[in-house]
């Protein structure tokens, strides 16, 4: 726990020297220029530029020491090292042999998990062309024109976010769709642009078991009978994703189209494993071989880079700064693009279900705040709407800008605004605007002159990257990935586990019985007046 490391007093005595000072003055100075230097660094394609942070030399000595003093370093290498660091499951962690070579010294249980990875990665090379360009058919001979992604949480997420950034590799490409909630409206109105005869389905649950995905499962086969594809015709139409091929098979799908994965890759890490047939099927299975590079560079620096150097490390122990120092309790994060516009809601799920945690690995409680809640939109929407309260709020909220230097798709003159409105934002939150300044432009009312000024002193980093290509995006999750480690080991929490999703589901299933009037149960008074409500309109309906 970081409040028990030698280290820590001297932190908060530090804290306690700068909280007051601001970021304005240390870009007066005449070393502005060496501040930006001494706090930038580079690794797989992102320059992170983390100068306007509040923080000093002395700052990230201390941060750096503390990583160091919670076993950061050696917990990494017990993870690249296959070891059962999700102690809980007792699990390796090693989603990083998914997108490393072959030749890869990645193993579990002392065996070696190369060649079952790229037996997958074959596998999925293979089928992910032979539907491309058009040899895989449905029950009519027809291809494929359409992908239905079934899954939820991180057997969406991932997939879809990448998806929707590299859209523009997809050219006349199979449409790939996702559907994630049981709520059957998303499914519904997905199912009205289909036409079966040309529609392929990825089921991806890893149990085959999970309940939104298998329900929409069952309702796309009857989507599939109703409109004639006859029950023959269904493993054209049908593929799954999974380790569990006794239910994959008790479902209607052969095993031979069930693409493998396992137990040592958590939901929120696997969109590199067979869990992005998906991504393969919508760029095409080099741009996905691509984006897996571009995971394993992060890999490689996060594995040897420097502490002062290392990008996750440091985004890491800042996070840590700002969480437990100043007690900031949300982080924001700002994409300018609209190819990475799903990005925050990826990051919502890899750091909060991963570091959303109360309990350290020996079941003692944490005795310091843990994952901040995360949230954020792309740029330049989020100007319009929460930004006023970024700047101005009562609250002070960490920024993570990342802005692509060339966009996919551009018109002439667009993205440099773009670019001008990123950095103008991080601009303006470290150096604010102040009574002098808005007196010399000709204001002089003290009311307006109070609504009118900004604070300033607001910290955030700028991460950019060349364009969104697979390679650059693939390093950009994998160093956030790899942020989310470093926290979740300076608080001594199982980043790997997700316990606190599992009640809610257990309580659903009888709860869904006794809506359908198939069961009684016992509940609290609040609950069981929901249900009564529920079931009265629900019996209308059936």
């Amino acid at each position: 726990m970081p409040i028990r490391l030698p280290v820590w007093p001297l932190l908060l005595q530090h804290h306690r020297t700068i909280r007051e000072q601001r970021m304005q003055d240390w870009f007066a100075g005449a070393d502005a220029e060496q501040r930006v230097q001494q706090f930038s660094c580079d690794a797989a394609g992102i320059h992170l530029d983390y100068s306007k942070n509040r923080i000093t030399a002395e700052t990230m000595a201390l941060l750096l020491r503390l990583a160091d003093e919670a076993g950061v370093p050696a917990r990494r290498d017990a993870m690249f090292a296959g070891e059962h660091v999700n102690d809980t499951e007792d699990r390796a962690a090693l989603h990083m042999a998914l997108r490393a070579p072959k030749d890869a010294p990645y193993r579990v249980d002392g065996t070696s998990v190369m060649p079952a990875v790229h037996a997958v990665l074959d596998r999925m090379r293979v089928f992910s062309e032979r539907v491309r360009s058009g040899e895989w058919k449905g029950y009519s001979g027809q291809p494929i024109r359409d992908v239905v992604n079934l899954g939820i949480g991180g057997s969406d997420l991932g997939p879809r976010m990448v998806c929707r950034a590299l859209a523009h590799l997809c050219g006349d490409s199979p449409r790939v769709h996702f559907v994630s909630n049981v709520d059957g409206t998303e499914l519904a109105e997905t199912l009205a642009r289909l036409d079966p005869a040309r529609t392929l389905v990825i089921v991806c649950s890893k149990t085959f078991t999970t309940l939104e995905t298998m329900a929409n499962a069952c309702s796309m086969r009857a989507w599939f009978l109703d409109h004639g594809v006859p029950e023959s015709g269904l493993a054209n139409h049908f593929v799954a994703v999974s380790t569990n091929a006794d239910a994959v098979r008790a479902f209607g799908i052969d095993p031979a189209n069930m693409f493998e994965f396992w137990d040592w890759i958590g939901g929120r890490f696997s969109l590199w494993s067979s869990v992005g047939l998906s991504i393969a099927l919508a760029v095409g299975f080099d741009a996905f071989a691509e984006l897996l590079a571009g995971g394993h560079d992060m890999d490689q620096h996060f594995r040897t880079a420097p502490p002062g150097r290392n990008m996750p490390l440091v985004l890491g122990v800042l996070g840590v700064w700002y969480r437990n120092l100043f007690g900031f309790p949300t982080s924001c994060m700002a994409p300018y693009s609209s190819a990475l516009e799903l990005f925050p809601a990826f990051l919502q799920q890899l750091e909060m279900e991963s570091n959303g945690k109360s309990v350290q690995h020996d079941g003692a409680p944490v005795q310091v705040d843990t994952s901040p809640v995360v949230w954020g939109t792309a740029g330049t929407n989020g100007q319009h709407a929460y930004f006023q309260l970024i700047h101005q709020g009562t609250q002070i909220v960490p920024v993570d800008f990342v802005a692509p230097l060339s966009a996919p798709r551009t018109l002439p003159g667009h993205h440099a605004k773009l670019l001008a409105n990123c950095f103008a934002q991080a601009e303006a939150l470290m150096r604010g605007r102040d009574e002098a300044e808005l007196r010399a432009a000709g204001i002089d009312d003290p009311v307006r002159i109070a609504h009118m000024r900004f604070a300033g002193n607001r910290p955030s980093n700028m991460l950019l990257i060349d364009g969104v290509t697979p390679r650059a995006l693939g390093a950009l999750i994998a160093l956030y990935e790899h942020r989310t480690f470093v926290q979740g080991a300076i608080w001594n929490i199982n980043s790997f586990d997700q316990w606190g999703v599992e009640l809610g589901k257990l309580l659903a299933r009888p709860i869904e019985a006794e809506l359908t009037g198939q069961a009684e149960g016992r509940h609290d008074a609040s609950t069981r007046s929901l249900i009564a409500r529920a079931r009265a309109v629900l019996s209308r309906h059936a």
